[in-house]
């Protein structure tokens, strides 16, 4: 398969510039009993890696600068996705030498953002379906530091909850509640604003916990989604992405 032959382009001047940092350094305790020796990312949805979905995702939409936080296996990684050329894509290798969380990892990788007044982070073991563009002019819209995208899903139980006031402005988190009740969650994209690496301390630091709760006054906006949400962080859910393997890449190539 030549990946270059199979992904559709949407140009779009908006999203031609701006890099795409991909969280894919985190160790995923829980579907180690299934994959002992390889990394979330790289798990297998299909015949392919999982976190091939989420750049054939930003490639289609014409996002081409893309920086890797690895960590955790990353010479796996690199291994696999190497420069990015085989997509199409820029790709830059941020690894740490040591855990750093969601946070951390990204201001590691300041070194990369430096020319972008505005940049989008995904997690590496979610995928949502959703528009960049759309995401972008929200967030370019609200002229807050941080936009994320979210999705209302019926059972909540695994997941912290967004709670937004009517204006679409995040106003707090509530800590999971383990119980099988629908709400707003974190999706796992964001735009952020450059800025925003001024709040991050170097160091271990996670962005659910020590980041977006605090800057919470600085403008923290929420843009609710429809499309398709899994992330593969359970054997569980895992397995689902198996099932939903046709429908996953189907998201992630729309049409153009």
């Amino acid at each position: 398969m030549n990946p270059k032959e199979k992904i559709p382009l949407r140009l779009d001047a908006a999203l031609e510039g701006i890099p795409a940092v991909l969280l894919v350094g985190g160790i995923g305790t829980r579907l180690q009993p299934v994959l002992p020796a390889t990394p979330k990312p790289l798990a297998p949805v299909g015949d392919a890696p999982f976190l091939q979905l989420l750049v054939k995702q930003l490639r289609s939409q014409g996002i081409r600068r893309l920086v890797l936080c690895t960590g955790h296996l990353a010479e796996q990684i690199e291994k696999e996705f190497s420069d990015g050329r085989k997509w199409d894509v820029a790709i830059t290798h941020s690894k740490e030498s040591h855990p750093l969380g969601t946070a951390g990892a990204i201001k590691l990788a300041e070194c990369y953002l430096r020319q972008a007044p505005d940049f989008l982070v995904m997690n590496g073991d979610s995928f949502l379906e959703l528009d960049f563009r759309e995401l972008i002019r929200f967030h370019r819209e609200r002229d807050g530091l941080i936009s994320m995208a979210v999705r209302r899903v019926p059972d909540a139980a695994r997941y912290g909850t967004v709670q937004l006031d009517t204006h679409n402005r995040v106003i707090g988190f509530r800590e999971k509640m383990g119980a099988p009740v629908p709400g707003i969650v974190n999706g796992g994209v964001y735009v952020f604003k450059r800025a925003i690496l001024k709040h991050i301390p170097d160091g271990p630091a996670s962005l659910e916990k020590d980041v977006f709760p605090r800057l919470l006054e600085h403008g923290v906006y929420a843009l609710e989604q429809q499309g398709m949400f899994i992330d593969i962080g359970t054997p569980e859910d895992y397995g689902r992405a198996q099932t939903l393997c046709h429908s996953l890449n189907q998201a992630a190539l729309p049409e153009s």
